[in-house]
């Protein structure tokens, strides 16, 4: 998989891409993420890619060009073709979740565009990208911290990214209900004991015993994701 980030600050991807589960998936070559700078195609000499909003108003606007040749310069790559998506990260989009991850990192090719200041020209929303995301209902500086969450949660769904496939359809929000209760060495702590089931070697008991126990947390947590569904039918 490739994942292209258009952005005004590259920098701040340096250590989010050196480290951890991303970037050991970049090392070992089973993902490539380019981050491309916006300013590289600004047509002034200050290589600003900002301007004042017509109509007036307090913030600036990043202007059109700058992402349109950007995203250009990408479409020239034989990688790219017309199923790739081109998705602009901003709070006005729709709430990425593991459903949209799932089907995002389906494909071999990404493209993020990171809004910034106090937004982008309706042009781009409305002729080249193909859909706006949100990570949550809250407004950040700029959209390279949500690209960063998004980078993330489609590596560790390729393909050898993670050591165990297990450990992939276990997480919360995979099944549609929260992850159960992990425990590890030692079995007893401050006098806090793991349960006894997990000790026990019975894998259908384990199996049947986390199940119930996702059910239960998410019925506590995040009861709408249960929403029109049949509890006694999980199990």
């Amino acid at each position: 998989m490739r994942l292209d980030i258009l952005t005004v600050f590259p920098d701040m991807f340096d250590s989010p891409l050196a480290e951890g589960v991303v970037g050991r998936a970049i090392t070992r070559k089973l993902v490539d993420v380019n981050c491309l700078d916006i300013r590289r195609f600004a047509s002034n000499t200050h290589s600003s890619v900002d301007d004042y909003p017509f109509g007036g108003g307090g913030g600036m606007i990043l202007q059109p060009g700058p992402i349109f040749d950007a995203v250009d310069s990408l479409k020239k790559d034989s990688g790219f073709d017309k199923s790739t998506p081109i998705i602009l990260l901003s709070p006005q989009g729709k709430k990425f979740d593991q459903c949209k991850a799932e089907e995002l990192a389906r494909h071999k090719r990404v493209v993020l565009i990171c809004g910034r200041y106090d937004g982008v020209d309706e042009r781009v929303i409305n002729h080249l990208v193909t859909e706006e995301i949100s990570i949550g209902d809250y407004v950040l500086s700029g959209g390279e911290l949500a690209a960063m969450v998004i980078i993330d949660s489609l590596v560790r769904l390729q393909d050898d990214v993670l050591g165990s496939a297990e450990s992939i359809k276990d997480d919360s929000h995979t099944s549609g209900l929260l992850q159960f209760p992990q425990y590890t060495r030692p079995a007893v702590f401050r006098g806090w004991s793991v349960p006894k089931v997990l000790l026990s070697g019975n894998h259908k008991e384990i199996k049947k015993y986390r199940n119930k126990q996702s059910i239960k947390r998410t019925l506590e947590r995040r009861p709408d994701l249960l929403e029109g569904i049949d509890t006694d039918q999980l199990g």
